[in-house]
């Protein structure tokens, strides 16, 4: 038995993690099939673990992860940069409604003292009134671009976070075969993806209740993620007959994609959980656009009648036309 220590350093989009055991005279000398156990952030697949002992008395645990996505909570430049195309009169807004918010300031300000002026000169008493409708308007004209500039700022924030998240979750990785990892920004344009995130038995009946619509869906440039969460092997069955070998290859193709390194879906997707105020056991769907931002989630099993319904199919005489029509943006 042996304890081990360590600490981690930071190398451009590489972290490394040493740990240092003592003793290590019955592992040097006994063990050849070495063990460790990690407390904290998991090492998941697409990690590189290596051991090499430097003295009869420690060794030292080099564990690198490289390209790890940021956390979606920070808002990266990128994310800004979307915000501003989307939004491109926004910031001209905001400029126009502070300097309203110090033209009115300065107004009431010289407005506060005038008042003052003829309060203390019982002359000028038949000002007061003048002088205190234009207070009034002063303080409302604040009040109400103070307001304006924060909603538009609070949609800003709002904005940013949602792009944000998106950037994260375009980052995730997917197996489309044995040989092919790519990341869900790679198939933008191409493919509108639908997430089912639940235990086992949640994915094996949203796989039975698509049945029924698989063309429709294939032909809308639908494919599903199935994202398990409880560590079991959903039932994912294709049959293989000659009545039915053409829509079971059809099935294995709308169900083809399987995410990978686990360890950043989950952590993804507990924190869209937590925004939204769902509990994290609770099984739920979402739904992407042909642009990869998201159109639709919840709890439960994706409406896949209602996806037939609302998307427009993406060959045919409509293809290219209804390409933004996948329905508005949450």
């Amino acid at each position: 038995m042996a304890l081990a220590f360590g600490s981690v350093t930071h190398n451009s989009n590489t972290s490394y993690l040493t740990l240092t055991t003592q003793p290590l005279n019955l592992i040097t000398n006994h063990c050849t099939n070495l063990k460790f156990m990690f407390c904290g952030s998991s090492v998941s697949y697409g990690h590189t673990l290596s051991y090499s002992p430097q003295r009869a008395s420690f060794a030292t645990i080099v564990c690198s992860a490289a390209n790890k996505p940021s956390s979606s909570s920070e808002i990266s430049s990128t994310a800004k940069i979307r915000s501003e195309v989307l939004s491109p009169f926004r910031s001209v807004r905001m400029f126009f409604y502070v300097a309203f918010i110090a033209s009115a300031s300065l107004g009431g300000f010289i407005a506060a003292t005038q008042l003052i002026g003829a309060l203390a000169n019982s002359s000028r008493a038949s000002e007061v009134p003048d002088i205190l409708k234009g207070l009034g308007i002063d303080i409302g004209a604040v009040s109400l671009f103070a307001f304006l500039y924060f909603r538009e700022n609070k949609a800003k924030n709002k904005q940013e976070a949602r792009i944000s998240r998106e950037e994260s979750l375009s980052n995730l990785r997917l197996r489309v075969d044995e040989k092919k990892i790519i990341p869900i920004n790679s198939l933008r344009g191409f493919a509108r993806i639908v997430i089912c995130a639940g235990p086992a038995s949640f994915i094996t009946e949203s796989f039975k209740r698509s049945e029924p619509f698989t063309e429709s869906l294939l032909d809308r440039g639908v494919l599903v993620v199935p994202l398990v969460t409880d560590g079991n092997s959903p039932a994912l069955e294709f049959e293989e007959t000659e009545e039915v070998k053409q829509l079971a290859t059809r099935r294995k193709r709308l169900w083809q994609l399987a995410p990978v390194y686990m360890s950043e879906w989950f952590e993804w997707l507990d924190e869209q959980k937590k925004l939204a105020g769902i509990s994290s056991e609770s099984p739920v769907y979402l739904s992407l656009r042909m642009d990869g931002r998201v159109r639709g989630s919840g709890v439960g099993y994706p409406p896949w009648n209602a996806l037939v319904a609302q998307l427009p199919p993406v060959k045919g005489i409509w293809t290219g036309l209804l390409d933004g029509m996948d329905g508005r943006v949450l």
